[in-house]
């Protein structure tokens, strides 16, 4: 079974969350993805931060299709980085193949997160495009570390199955959604 990976905070989650992992499912021939919304980001501040079961529930409201689902396992497992949780993932889920996914906006700031090169040599990970943030993520330092990791997009479908490290950015969708524009517009946001 292949599980993409799409981690955040979920603060709050939006209509381009599912799309990207209905897209992913699609390209990179996934049989679910699970939204692994975080209690904490350790490269965000989190006083504007909404309790996580709400976040949670308005995750499972807004993902609407059966192949998505909505954990708080890094809460539950007690882990604050994302290598950890591969590494949890990993250990207790061997027969399944994972993929990382992020939006291009994070692909910008990987080489921030706490041991990305070991994410990266843990986990495939597949890049959305996100405009306009693409040529800054493309020229970013991690995707300049990464350079040689690279397939090319038509191999996407693969992407589960490549040995690590390996990357994929993919083309396509455009949406400029995002969490923190949702939260600028009124500063709050509830599930109705």
């Amino acid at each position: 079974m292949r599980i993409g990976l799409l981690g955040g905070s979920f603060n709050p989650p939006h209509l381009a969350h599912r799309a990207i992992s209905l897209f992913a499912i699609k390209r990179l021939k996934l049989d679910r993805v699970w939204w692994l919304v975080t209690p904490g980001n350790p490269l965000k501040n989190d006083r504007a931060l909404h309790d996580l079961t709400e976040r949670m529930r308005a995750a499972r409201h807004i993902a609407h299709d059966p192949r998505i689902e909505v954990s708080c396992l890094e809460s539950v497992i007690g882990t604050r980085y994302t290598i950890d949780t591969v590494r949890f993932l990993r250990r207790r889920a061997s027969g399944l193949r994972f993929v990382w996914i992020m939006g291009a906006d994070n692909l910008a700031q990987f080489h921030r997160w706490q041991d990305w090169r070991h994410i990266a040599s843990e986990v495939p990970i597949a890049v959305i495009d996100r405009p306009p943030q693409s040529f800054r993520a493309l020229a970013s330092p991690a995707a300049q570390a990464l350079a040689r990791y690279r397939i090319p997009e038509n191999q996407a479908a693969n992407l589960a199955q490549q040995r690590t490290p390996a990357w994929v950015f993919l083309t396509g969708l455009k949406l400029s959604l995002s969490s923190t524009g949702l939260r600028n517009l009124d500063g709050s946001w509830r599930l109705q």
